[in-house]
């Protein structure tokens, strides 16, 4: 236990991407500053409208504003530690801010995925059970089902990094990824990890899978139910209803997956650093774009949001 509280002090050095051609640090400095830009904006846009918008405050956008305000912290977790490194020519992280990050990526995935899972079940029941739909998805409910999500989140990554708390590290502390992912933490322990790899294997089979199983199952019924509408206009408002979170969950999942699967096969780590970008960073900046681009109610609503915000600028800025 002694080296177990030595190595508690010491750093990881996050490799990034490109450690071998610092001439293109710049240009990477450049590109994930914009696309933390427009991930924050964006999803404070969505927040910002709903909140707006009396006609929004219904479980299907509450659930949504929950997702953005997610998303938003999900990739304030991982993009700005890397802005740092770059700008500062240092790959160094504290373990403690690598168990934080460890901690926090977790805790808003997890997240990510059971809000998802929630808004499957709100799409079902709204077409599925539409005579029902204001008892079942009452404000109470969505309050509850929100309380869940964190709770269940947080007691996960508390899990995972008290069992990361307890191991010791030796002298390679080499990470090649742009940000403390859990599995390549645990890896370069130098103590027994079994316990960690088993809590990691159960965990995503009931925090991931299970979820998903849940998703395919709503969706399942939401199919059967459009497919039992007689007129083709009723089966397109009902199928527009659930097609923006449907490409959401796509997208998240089929990132999600294909990393870990791809990783599974190739054993390179810096492509699947490269391939987790797309859930950890590209996701979260596409989803308020989804969202606006293909739902009606959100545009109108950023129109009233940005027709408030250029009636309050000063008359002299309008002429």
């Amino acid at each position: 236990m002694e080296e177990g509280n030595d190595t508690q002090l010491s750093e990881f050095l996050l490799l990034g991407f490109s450690e071998n051609q610092p001439q293109i640090q710049p240009l990477i400095f450049g590109l994930f500053l914009s696309m933390y830009l427009v991930t924050v904006f964006g999803n404070l846009l969505i927040i910002m409208a709903i909140i707006v918008d009396s006609h929004l405050h219904t479980p299907m956008y509450i659930f949504l504003s929950n997702l953005s305000f997610v998303d938003i912290c999900f990739t304030s977790t991982t993009v700005p530690q890397m802005l740092v490194n770059i700008q500062t020519q240092s790959k160094v992280i504290l373990y403690a801010n690598c168990i934080a990050q460890v901690y926090f990526l977790l805790l808003f995935s997890v997240l990510d995925i059971f809000l998802l899972t929630v808004m499957a079940y709100d799409r079902y029941v709204a077409i599925c059970h539409p005579l029902h739909y204001m008892v079942i998805m009452s404000p109470r409910c969505c309050g509850l089902l929100i309380l869940a999500c964190w709770i269940i989140s947080v007691l996960n990554s508390l899990l995972h990094s008290f069992l990361v708390l307890q191991l010791s590290f030796c002298e390679d502390l080499d990470i090649p990824h742009f940000y403390c992912e859990l599995d390549q933490v645990v890896h370069h322990a130098c103590s027994d990890t079994s316990l960690n790899d088993m809590v990691i294997y159960i965990a995503a089979m009931l925090l991931v899978v299970g979820p998903l199983s849940g998703i395919l199952y709503s969706y399942s019924k939401i199919v059967s139910s459009i497919r039992a509408i007689s007129s083709a206009q009723g089966k397109y408002k009902a199928f527009s209803t659930c097609a923006s979170h449907l490409s959401v969950v796509s997208l998240f999942y089929c990132t999600l997956l294909g990393v870990y699967l791809s990783s599974a096969v190739t054993q390179n780590p810096h492509a699947t650093a490269m391939a987790s970008l797309m859930y950890t960073v590209v996701t979260p900046m596409l989803n308020p774009f989804i969202y606006s681009l293909r739902n009606s109610d959100i545009k109108k609503a950023l129109k009233i949001l940005l027709g408030r915000a250029t009636k309050n600028r000063p008359m002299d800025l309008l002429s």
